[in-house]
């Protein structure tokens, strides 16, 4: 296991927890973190005993964007190092998005720009109360990044997709839940006992069939109906060659919980 710099990870009972660990500056992303994201995305992806992942903030903030500081120093160099920074974050938030786990995004407190964007990127979120949630890209003169422009309008619809990135209107963890942003909103105190009993369930259960329909609903903004049906008829018939499918038929019909094995 690596020593990581700019986040913390570990596994604990089959779910990968990935902390963003610069709370000094929000936890926001610089080429160090962008960079380890991708490593540990791949880490996930890779090993069969993640079989849920939860992603969440050190300190207050879930993750306040990219490091502007940063940004600043750069000079003239900026554009290239935007570039650089993005290749390595999109390609986690591919990772995340395609991998066989589902990825929860554990809100802990604000999160604007590629934070916000992160959020969208999760299979869940669950949020505190307190959670604020924010654009933010255009107050700095920037275009969103991360999958924002991806997720977000499947999320929210592109009237609102758009208001909140051309407006940066802060949304309460409420209005974000009212929206489809996130899945539940809990108190503050409750979110770690809440979000390990969520992804503690996820864990035990399917692995490759929660896989199957990520893809499936992924996909399905690009497929006409007859094409998508056909995947659907293909990948259900995938999974009845698993071993966790056939225990979920047999666990049906003997009248039992299912033991699954993500096989």
């Amino acid at each position: 296991m690596p020593e990581y710099k700019a986040l913390r990870f570990e596994v604990r009972d089959g779910v990968g927890w990935v902390t963003l660990s610069r709370p000094e500056v929000g936890n926001a992303i610089n080429r160090e973190m962008a960079l380890e994201l991708l490593d540990v995305s791949l880490r996930c992806d890779e090993d069969p005993g993640v079989r849920a992942v939860v992603l969440t903030g050190s300190g207050p903030m879930f993750c306040t964007g990219g490091d502007l500081k940063s940004f600043a120093t750069a000079g003239e160099d900026l554009p290239r190092l935007l570039k650089e920074l993005t290749t390595y974050f999109h390609a986690a938030v591919s990772r995340f998005s395609r991998m066989e786990a589902p990825v929860i995004a554990a809100v802990n407190g604000t999160a604007a720009g590629a934070g916000m964007s992160l959020v969208c990127a999760c299979d869940l979120a669950v949020a505190v109360q307190s959670a604020r949630f924010v654009m933010a890209y255009t107050r700095a003169g920037l275009t969103p990044d991360g999958s924002g422009t991806y997720f977000l309008p499947r999320l929210v619809g592109v009237r609102r997709a758009l208001e909140l990135t051309l407006t940066n209107r802060m949304l309460s963890a409420q209005e974000a839940l009212e929206m489809g942003i996130v899945n539940r909103v809990v108190p503050d105190e409750s979110l770690a006992s809440e979000v390990e009993s969520l992804a503690r369930q996820l864990a035990e259960g399917p692995t490759r069939a929660y896989g199957g329909a990520k893809r499936l609903i992924y996909q399905s903004w690009q497929e006409s109906l007859e094409t998508q049906m056909e995947w659907e008829a293909r990948t259900i018939a995938d999974m009845a060659r698993t071993v966790d499918g056939r225990e979920g038929i047999a666990a049906f019909l003997e009248k039992r919980h299912p033991h699954f094995k993500g096989q």
